[in-house]
């Protein structure tokens, strides 16, 4: 089932997401959903807390579902590594419209669980590692666009006030 997609201004992207205890259908049923959403959207990554879900899951497909079994799920990720820089252009689907170029690491390793509770280890670099630090700073209540310099962050959200004013956000 398709979600909508939370943007920039609401609290749930503000606020770091909860723990998943409970590895049941509900959590497959969310997992898939969001694979649904992402895809229709189209994105590479999406956490649980775009959706209005505040629980520590996201998923990521760097085909964007054009080739089978690259899904990344991660419930509870944590990353236990990162090093490197790399400096690329990214944007957000709960940001939509907006691109500005982001710090990363170049290289990450992230553990976490599967949608069974079964313990996960994901290394990733180059635009993997981005995806992995996006998604995981969903999760900690954070967007691209806190990762940028002040007056960088300022304009786009300025504009972003703008369009909420005059209701096209």
């Amino acid at each position: 089932m398709l979600r909508p997609i939370v943007k920039h201004g609401e609290r749930v992207l503000q606020t770091p997401a909860l723990p998943v205890t409970q590895f049941d259908e509900s959590l497959h049923t969310l997992v898939d959903d969001m694979l649904q959403t992402m895809y229709a959207a189209p994105g590479i990554g999406l956490a649980a807390p775009q959706l209005d879900i505040p629980l520590r899951v996201c998923v990521i497909d760097l085909t964007v579902g054009k080739r089978g079994g690259e899904v990344i799920t991660l419930v509870n990720p944590v990353f236990v590594e990162r090093d490197g820089m790399q400096l690329e252009e990214e944007g957000c689907l709960s940001v939509p419209g907006f691109q500005a170029t982001v710090p990363r690491p170049s290289r990450v390793v992230v553990k976490g669980q599967d949608v069974h509770g079964h313990e996960v280890v994901v290394e990733g670099t180059g635009l993997l590692a981005r995806a992995l630090q996006h998604e995981l700073d969903h999760l900690d209540g954070r967007l691209f666009l806190d990762r940028l310099r002040a007056l960088q962050r300022d304009l786009i959200v300025k504009k972003i006030r703008k369009l909420r004013r005059v209701g096209k956000w």
